[in-house]
């Protein structure tokens, strides 16, 4: 259940824990010859709240009043709360350099098949320790290229995911302001592929300037 937090996150304070950069983050998996990804089971809904956090997130009803026992989604430092909680679980292994922590999901890197496998028991014996829950139909284990963090990664390269490029592609022609800003959102992402970006894209953000009138003709 997704419940409409807005009000409540107009008055809490920024949580300013850093997330991690995913294009600077997944460089770290340069060489690597073993890829190992997981994602942690339904996200925030495995952090326990606080009972002061459970009191602000009561849901009134006509047939009574509810409480969340877990964050759900919605809340403003969900993400940042819970990357903190993931780096605390794991300091020694992100320290070391061959593990990648983005919000609930890990990657594991490794350059030979008997150091991944023991790193991956590291971690999964660290994961059982705080029982916590790890979704096995979206874990690839000991992989040379999979899907990570909306990248198709490797020890040599890192790509772009062909579905998304796809899927965007078959969209009609942007009709308005608000349509070329989500395409251009979309193209951002994947700047660091794209040579000449900016010079390629500078008249789509002349478009978007407010003072510009937009009108789309044949």
């Amino acid at each position: 259940m997704v419940g409409d937090f807005r009000s409540l996150n107009t008055y809490t304070v920024p949580d300013r824990y850093p997330i991690p950069r995913i294009h600077q983050t997944l460089t770290q998996l340069s060489e690597a010859k073993y890829i190992t990804s997981m994602d942690a089971l339904k996200g925030f809904q495995q952090i326990v709240l606080m009972l002061k956090a459970k009191k602000l997130l009561r849901i009134i009803t006509h047939c009574g009043i509810y409480e969340y026992l877990r964050i759900p989604f919605g809340i403003k430092n969900s993400p940042s709360h819970s990357q903190r909680m993931m780096n605390t679980i794991l300091p020694t292994e992100l320290s070391e350099g061959w593990l990648i922590i983005y919000i609930d999901d890990f990657i594991i890197c490794s350059d030979s098949c008997y150091l991944h496998l023991e790193r991956l028991e590291r971690v999964l014996y660290k994961v059982a320790e705080v029982n916590m829950k790890i979704s096995l139909k979206k874990c690839n284990f000991g992989f040379e290229e999979l899907k990570a963090l909306g990248d198709i990664v490797s020890g040599l390269s890192l790509g772009i995911d062909k579905n998304k490029v796809a899927a965007v592609l078959l969209k009609p022609i942007r009709q308005n302001k608000k349509e070329i800003m989500y395409f251009m959102e979309f193209a951002s992402y994947y700047r660091k592929h794209l040579r000449d970006f900016a010079i390629l894209t500078m008249s789509l953000y002349r478009i978007c300037d407010q003072q510009t009138v937009f009108e789309m003709t044949q």
